[in-house]
């Protein structure tokens, strides 16, 4: 139940692809022993999911190029206004990654190592969020659009990640019995919440979910 903000990671071989970089991605990062990011791919430009860019200086120092990061065009222009320094030089501070806007499907990686992603607009309260599909899993982490159970492209994954913030309905995210009923209309193989709030007790999660649904937590590992 110690909860972090939503991050992800994607590796494939050299391919570390991060999504959204949150306010505790440092620390994130270090207790995972993650030492590579080759790109970062970003669900919307709420803070709690952009605010932690800054701290990718340490990898531009390492890899001394830009690193490219991906969004679609609300997010990628916000970040660039809200925080200029990182893109451009300002004041002597060597801007540390490159903008670049996001079309439906797109591919990061070289050979072996690379993954092809599509994506899917969904309703985030007021504004939208990206979904992404990759390697038999969809990952939407903020989302309270129920249309997506009738989208063909999010049916029998692998591993759906699904945000999952209250119990008590909310405005901009799903709440358990909404994520629930996605469950059983897409039908993954298993379902992994995410987002979870301080009233989703974990273990008493465990014992009230079905096998197929699982409370996420920090750290969580998954093989592809």
């Amino acid at each position: 139940n110690n909860r972090s903000r939503c991050s992800a990671i994607i590796i494939k071989g050299a391919n570390h692809i991060l999504i959204d970089t949150s306010p505790d991605i440092k620390s994130q990062l270090l207790s995972n022993k993650i030492k590579n990011i080759s790109s970062v791919i970003y669900t919307h430009q709420h803070a709690d999911q952009t605010n932690g860019l800054f701290e990718l200086r340490p990898f531009y120092w390492k890899y001394k190029k830009k690193i490219n990061i991906y969004g679609n065009y609300k997010t990628i222009k916000h970040l660039q206004k809200r925080q200029d320094y990182l893109f451009k030089n300002i004041s002597g501070y060597p801007p540390i990654v490159k903008g670049n806007i996001i079309n439906s499907s797109f591919s990061l990686g070289k050979s072996a190592e690379r993954i092809n992603f599509d994506t899917i607009s969904v309703k985030h309260g007021k504004t939208s969020s990206l979904a992404y599909i990759f390697e038999k899993t969809a990952y939407i982490s903020d989302s309270n659009d129920l249309s997506i159970t009738k989208m063909k492209v999010l049916k029998n994954l692998n591993y759906l990640i699904l945000d999952c913030l209250k119990f008590k309905k909310h405005s901009s995210h799903f709440n358990l019995n909404e994520a629930l009923l996605i469950h059983g209309h897409l039908k993954p193989k298993k379902t992994l919440l995410t987002n979870l709030h301080y009233d989703l007790d974990y273990n008493n999660l465990l014992k009230k979910l079905p096998k197929d649904v699982i409370p996420a937590y920090d750290g969580l590992k998954i093989n592809l």
